[in-house]
């Protein structure tokens, strides 16, 4: 793959060292990343991971922005608008759902993510190679990059299906690389994280929660075996996070996106204090039509009558007499936010997927328990009875008025249900084929090991 001849780019171009400067004590020696300097000691790897965390906030799978997954597939499934300049090979195309293997926005997705795998295996190497640190600091930073590794190979494969995978640096070997199918690299991230796991703690390193613990690869393991349908295996896992000391429900909707609050696993901390939330700049319109996306009408006239979250969540605008909805989860503008960052995971999605864990061991009734806690706060009513099919109805539409707008959640959690084909009704272009995007021509090019390219393209 054409990204594994940088020897690293990645960081000193797109942040300045002050940007670095709330996570790190050292300025991180971006253009000597794979060096055995960088892994003198301590303190010098913790310079070269929180630079990672730094670029996952900055332009990322994971960024708030136009070039993380809660624009991109918020707008190729059904919660988001576009409004952005129609261009050839341009995120309109997604929107559209016409992309083609030579769409930049697809492109630059995949050999960013790469570009941060990368990243991640240059740390687990140096770290592991090096005589200077410690080894329960060694096994920390293991345990944080591998597990960062897994979520971007999550999404990698939930949006491309069959993906290379590597854990070295090497570019002769990396640029020969095949495809791994779904199962097998399901199979890879289990062992992954199961190796991680044990070397973290569930002490959080920073009481912000802007650094992975043991619970966070613990939830992503569980997303795997739920992928893999091990209902049983992602229950358990699941059960210990909602029982964990460090996490208690928010039952206030209007604090849920306070970054204090002990509802929050991990989240994304600005470069800089008081910088607004990417989130909160890709959304804001409020004098004239959206310039980038607005929440889909589809999505605000989907929620049940008095939600909450409707009420607290979205702001409607009227423009030339057409309302437009604006996702209002982050509230806080540039120079003034003080108590927001950016969450990547929280407890509502833990409750969810355990919801889903035992109703998929037709246990629904017990499910129930933390879908009514969710819908309580929104100010709705407990559900009835339901039976296995029904619940995993509901279980969707509370994934949706809970996480629009929020990491992909909408196309991640239709594709995992087996629920694509909601996307029918919505989106004029969906066909089946569109479970996967293309894989990036350029991509090809380099590497034939990489075809077939996806079907449908």
């Amino acid at each position: 793959m054409k990204n594994f001849q940088f020897i690293i780019l990645l960081l000193g171009i797109s942040l300045s060292s002050n940007s670095c400067e709330n996570l790190i004590d050292t300025d991180l020696p971006y253009n000597q990343i794979g060096t055995e300097q960088v892994y003198a000691d301590t303190q010098s790897a913790n310079a070269a991971l929180s630079g990672l965390y730094a670029e996952l906030w900055q332009s990322s799978v994971l960024s708030g922005d136009t070039t993380g997954s809660g624009a991109i597939l918020g707008t190729y499934a059904d919660d988001l608008t576009c409004f952005v300049e129609p261009s050839s090979n341009s995120i309109t195309d997604l929107y559209n759902n016409i992309q083609q293997p030579t769409n930049n926005v697809v492109y630059s997705f995949w050999s960013r993510a790469y570009q941060h795998i990368y990243y991640t295996n240059a740390i687990i190497e140096g770290v592991r190679a090096s005589t200077g640190i410690p080894q329960r600091d060694k096994d920390r930073l293991i345990g944080e990059a591998v597990t960062i590794r897994s979520i971007l190979y999550l999404y990698l494969q939930q949006m491309f299906d069959e993906i290379p995978y590597t854990s070295v640096t090497d570019y002769n070997y990396n640029s020969k690389l095949s495809k791994l199918s779904e199962p097998a690299l399901l199979n890879q991230l289990e062992n992954d994280l199961q190796s991680a796991i044990p070397l973290l703690e569930d002490a959080y390193k920073n009481p912000e929660r802007i650094f992975i613990n043991r619970k966070v690869a613990e939830l992503l393991l569980a997303k795997v075996h739920l992928l893999k349908g091990d209902w049983h295996k992602a229950e358990l896992l699941l059960s210990g996070i909602i029982q964990a000391p460090e996490y208690t429900f928010e039952n206030d909707l209007t604090k849920v996106f306070l970054k204090t609050g002990s509802h929050i696993l991990w989240q994304l901390k600005p470069a800089n204090a008081t910088d607004a939330t990417k989130e909160y700049l890709l959304y804001n319109f409020t004098v004239s039509i959206p310039k980038t996306f607005s929440l889909s009408d589809q999505l605000a006239d989907s929620f049940e009558p008095n939600d909450l979250r409707k009420q607290k969540w979205i702001q409607t605008l009227v423009f030339n007499q057409k309302n437009y909805y604006r996702p209002i989860k982050y509230k806080n503008p540039a120079n003034a936010n003080t108590n927001e960052y950016s969450i990547v995971f929280r407890l509502e999605e833990v409750y969810l997927l355990y919801a889903e864990a035992l109703t998929q061991q037709n246990r629904p009734n017990e499910a129930a328990l933390y879908i009514d806690k969710i819908r309580q706060r929104a100010g709705l009513t407990i559900l009835p009875m339901q039976t296995p099919d029904t619940m995993l109805t509901k279980i969707k539409d509370e994934w949706r008025h809970e996480f629009f707008a929020e990491m992909g959640h909408r196309f991640l959690d239709l594709k995992r249900l087996n629920q694509l084909q909601d996307l029918n009704i919505s989106k004029p272009n969906w066909q089946s084929f569109h479970k996967a995007l293309p894989l990036p021509g350029k991509e090809l090019l380099i590497n034939p090991n990489l075809k077939p390219q996806n079907t449908g393209y």
